[in-house]
């Protein structure tokens, strides 16, 4: 009799209840997934002729590949259905490696139910219970082989990502920063800056305004970002927030000035506003200021 040692269980468990990551069930990725699926079976039908798909229609190799590719798109719809569900259901919860499994199951019955029912349709004599036993082994070949490919292809691509911004932290850090580069949430390069060019960054709802001097003029770019995960890259740098909206280059800062009204960061520049520096950032701001010209 097989037994499973506690240890090797609690690993299984624990296995299965680990967070699907969400990339893999990104709305692009999926996609991705639906599609390559899609070319799969329909390669697949028309070279294997599984689910005796030959007699479905006694036509020629052309009108078979026509009617093939509509019966195989109706049935990746199975695939469409589920995948959807799964996009919106990974927005409310957390979907584990256990669930994962189970949905893929589900997708496999469903869509070798559909074909079973309509090779009875086309076959009516042919018995239930061995059309079906057929139908779900083609689909699980049909699911399971692009669906492999496809996730060490996203697991290979995510752990390169991953790689490339360990590698890019480690040289920013390694040497002097000459640029300032930003991401945006995708963690994507999207501008990078001269450290002497850059001015202040301010909020923008879910986006981020990056202003800097451009051949001696003041320009912005828009980042879709927020303040806090640009402040946390930036933790190491002269770019300090000083205000709940604002994020400044002390750098290029010449003056911290005391009003009625407030504490405001001056640029000594054209065209280029006054910082508010809130009191939640105002010791903060001027220690920094004092030392940079100690």
């Amino acid at each position: 009799m097989l037994t499973l040692h506690p240890e090797k269980c609690n690993i299984l468990v624990n296995m299965f209840n680990q967070k699907v990551p969400n990339y893999i069930y990104s709305k692009q990725n999926i996609v991705y997934l639906i599609l390559s699926t899609a070319f799969f079976a329909l390669v697949f039908i028309n070279l294997y002729k599984p689910f005796s798909s030959e007699n479905w229609y006694p036509v020629s190799n052309f009108k078979f590949f026509v009617f093939s590719s509509l019966i195989i798109l109706t049935g990746v719809l199975v695939v469409v259905i589920s995948r959807i569900i799964m996009y919106h259901t990974g927005k409310r919860k957390n979907i584990t490696i256990g669930n994962y499994a189970v949905w893929i199951i589900l997708e496999i019955f469903f869509m070798s139910l559909f074909y079973t029912v309509y090779t009875l349709f086309l076959n009516p004599e042919r018995e239930y219970l061995s059309v079906f036993k057929e139908s779900t082994i083609n689909t699980t070949l049909v699911l399971l082989l692009p669906y492999t490919l496809i996730h060490l292809y996203l697991i290979y691509r995510e752990n390169k990502r991953q790689l490339e911004q360990i590698e890019g932290v480690q040289s920013e850090t390694a040497l002097p920063q000459k640029v300032y580069s930003f991401y945006d949430e995708k963690n994507e390069l999207r501008l990078s800056v001269n450290r002497n060019n850059l001015l202040y960054i301010e909020s923008a709802d879910n986006y981020v305004i990056i202003w800097y001097l451009n051949k001696g003029s003041l320009t912005k770019f828009i980042l879709r970002n927020s303040m806090k995960a640009i402040e946390e890259r930036m933790a190491e740098t002269n770019l300090l927030r000083c205000h709940r909206s604002y994020i400044v280059n002390f750098e290029q800062i010449n003056v911290i000035r005391r009003q009625k009204d407030g504490i405001y960061v001056e640029f000594g520049m054209k065209d280029v506003p006054d910082i508010p520096i809130s009191k939640k950032y105002s010791e903060k701001v001027i220690l920094k200021f004092t030392e940079d010209f100690v």
